[in-house]
């Protein structure tokens, strides 16, 4: 009996120290999640402040590129220069912002601790975003060098069509069906590229075929008054009409003249009225226009034997059928 009074002692005391303890556990997660609440209740302001210098610097990045575009807008051959200031700058306005804002919400942040939590990863950071800061300084470079400008046509690659925006990462354009195609800027930098609007007036050419018996100073004057009547030829420029070899089946020409407008647009209503005005000004004054023609000279001997064979061959088919 006292051994069964004792174990019932024991198992009591060890019951009220568990039960102490998971009190002292309870207590120090209540006190804990207190602790949070009561630091993150004492930092609110510094968080709304955070969010009002923040929507200061925004503000003022956006009054930086209204104040850059009434200076420098009214520039139509720096438009491209007026967006790197207004980007790159506007940018860097916002980053000083977010700086200063987090220096106010977050206990014991630096700048200085930021720069070299960043310069432990530089290595990694280059790799991984190589491609991202070569577009970016490519992208610079052309809004600052300024090869094209919005609305330009240019080609690149396998791609044609119209610039809508030059960003600091791609170039978008939009191609002449409709499309639109983001190309990097690295790209456009180190790769050959076409502006086709670079320069007010732009040449285009169609080829003509003549019949041989035809008189080719004739045609060229008959093609040149033709020229005259297409109102999208340029007058500035000199068009001409040039021989260029014997063809299959007529004497080539090429026709060669000048617009004002460049764009593609235009480039194709003027091809379709010049060969409109060359085809009707060759019909009336006689000139043939001659279809690809295929001479089979039938004298050599081999088709001779030919001939004759199969006219052999015609005759024992013809007595065999009156023999049945």
């Amino acid at each position: 009996m006292p051994t069964s009074e004792a174990g019932t002692t024991v198992s009591a005391e060890t019951a009220a120290g568990s039960t102490t303890t998971d009190a002292f556990t309870y207590q120090s997660i209540i006190d804990s999640a207190n602790g949070i609440l009561i630091g993150f209740v004492e930092r609110i302001p510094y968080f709304v402040a955070s969010i009002i210098v923040i929507l200061i610097f925004w503000f003022l990045s956006t009054v930086f590129k209204k104040i850059v575009f009434k200076i420098l807008g009214s520039r139509s051959r720096h438009q491209n220069l007026v967006k790197v200031f207004q980007r790159v700058g506007g940018a860097l306005i916002i980053f000083i912002g977010f700086m200063i804002a987090m220096v106010i919400a977050v206990p014991g942040f630096t700048p200085a601790k930021l720069i070299g939590a960043l310069g432990i990863g530089s290595v990694a950071i280059g790799f991984a975003f190589k491609d991202i800061f070569q577009n970016l300084l490519s992208g610079i470079l052309l809004l600052i060098s300024e090869p094209f400008r919005i609305g330009d046509q240019i080609v690149s690659g396998d791609y044609e069509g119209t610039v809508e925006d030059i960003k600091i990462r791609a170039t978008t354009i939009k191609t002449y069906d409709g499309r639109q195609v983001v190309i990097p800027n690295s790209d456009l930098y180190t790769s050959a590229l076409t502006v086709n609007t670079a320069y007010k007036q732009r040449r285009l050419q169609v080829a003509v075929g003549i019949g041989y018996e035809d008189d080719i100073e004739a045609a060229k004057a008959e093609i040149l008054q033709a020229l005259d009547k297409a109102d999208t030829v340029s007058t500035k420029a000199t068009p001409s009409v040039i021989a260029t070899g014997f063809g299959g089946s007529s004497i080539d020409l090429v026709v060669r003249w000048f617009i004002e407008d460049g764009t593609q647009a235009n480039k194709v209503a003027s091809i379709h009225q010049v060969i409109v005005e060359i085809k009707t000004a060759l019909d009336a004054a006689g000139v043939n226009i001659p279809f690809p023609i295929r001479t089979i000279d039938l004298s050599d001997p081999s088709v001779t034997a030919i001939v004759n064979k199969m006219h052999e061959q015609q005759a024992v088919d013809v007595n065999k059928t009156a023999t049945e």
